[in-house]
């Protein structure tokens, strides 16, 4: 053996039996929490789709995705037993419809795995970088592999079922070249360059999210036992196709394709397959991976007027988040997660009553 892997192998071992006692970070707290809540929805919108997909290549794919949620699931209950803390409530089988006809195609299930593994990777990425605990980072680790894993094949089985959700292509640059002029990054007399291969890849990206949360909040309108949740989710579908159609123009005004919605992809079924709590909190976790992709694109695009139009979009999206998340307070859906100890509220409860906690 190598001194090099000796000295690798002794210093892990070291590190494990210094981390043995060390109790989990705030961070990785958090990131189990929501990682346990997203996982158990997902095994809940994969159980009911396996009873109404009728392809088998998709019926396999999401066998293979919803394996994987459980087995986050198993794994994160193991992490929270060894250290005391309790599960989670999450969703289950109370929140799933298994009699309920099919809300949506089968080639939606596969555009909605891959976009939600789209997310995963940024979710996962931010969660293994403020990890520290050496059993928490070998967990995100295999989730980030099992991510790319179900992300490679959905992309794969959408283009062998013909439908490309990817970006346009751009011809390849001719040379070196450096930019001389202000008009790069605002309009200069009213024109504006042409957009950059980044720049349309987050325009891309962004459409599809909205596409997906389009296509979803029709269905849920149509099946939501409250009215309120119906009139939410309609008016969450109307949102997101006015920020479809503002990305789209960015596109369409250099002679790109605008991706293609999918609202064809929707039945006419009117009876729920999910509770409504778990619709709900669907839709609360989309804005909130609408908000993170706009900041993501804000950080990465250089055209001051394509700022201005994500500011704006950013700002409605966080209004629609902020009544979804009312809505679950409202009907006592919110699952509370790991807070920081209140001590204003502990220095005026008496002794006796901090005794019996």
């Amino acid at each position: 053996m190598e001194s090099g892997e000796t000295f690798n192998e002794n210093t892990i071992k070291r590190m494990e039996e210094h981390q043995q006692n060390k109790k989990l970070a705030s961070s990785e707290l958090g990131d189990l929490f929501e990682n346990y809540l997203g996982d158990s929805l997902f095994c809940c919108v994969f159980e009911h789709h396996l009873e109404v997909v009728e392809d088998e290549e998709v019926k396999d794919y999401i066998e293979f995705a919803l394996d994987i949620s459980k087995k986050h699931i198993t794994m994160i209950k193991e992490i929270y037993t060894k250290e005391n803390i309790p599960v989670p409530a999450g969703f289950g089988e109370q929140d799933i419809r298994r009699e309920a006809p099919r809300l949506f195609s089968d080639m939606f299930m596969v555009f909605y795995i891959t976009e939600m593994t789209r997310a995963g990777l940024l979710t996962y990425g931010g969660a293994l970088s403020s990890s520290s605990r050496q059993d928490i980072i070998k967990y995100f680790d295999m989730c980030i592999q099992d991510t790319i894993k179900t992300y490679e094949r959905g992309i794969k089985l959408l283009l062998a079922k013909g439908m490309d959700i990817l970006p346009p292509t751009i011809p390849y640059p001719s040379k070196v070249d450096f930019t001389e002029k202000k008009s790069f990054v605002s309009a200069i007399g009213g024109k504006t360059r042409p957009l950059t291969a980044i720049e349309i890849k987050h325009l891309q990206v962004n459409i599809n999210t909205n596409t997906l949360g389009k296509t979803f909040m029709h269905g849920f309108s149509q099946v939501a036992s409250s009215d309120k949740l119906r009139k939410y989710f309609y008016d969450g579908a109307k949102l997101a196709d006015r920020q479809i159609k503002q990305l789209g123009s960015f596109l369409i005004n250099d002679n790109l394709p605008s991706p293609k919605l999918m609202d064809a992809h929707l039945t006419e079924s009117t009876t729920p397959p999910f509770s409504d709590k778990l619709m709900l909190y669907h839709t609360t976790m989309s804005n909130f991976i609408g908000l993170q992709y706009y900041g993501l694109a804000v950080s990465k695009i250089m055209r001051h007027d394509i700022h201005a139009k994500l500011a704006t979009l950013t700002a409605g999206i966080a209004k629609y988040a902020n009544e979804g998340v009312s809505l679950t307070i409202n009907n006592s859906w919110l699952e509370e997660p790991p807070t920081a100890a209140d001590r204003e509220k502990l220095s005026k409860m008496s002794p006796g009553s901090q005794s019996k906690r």
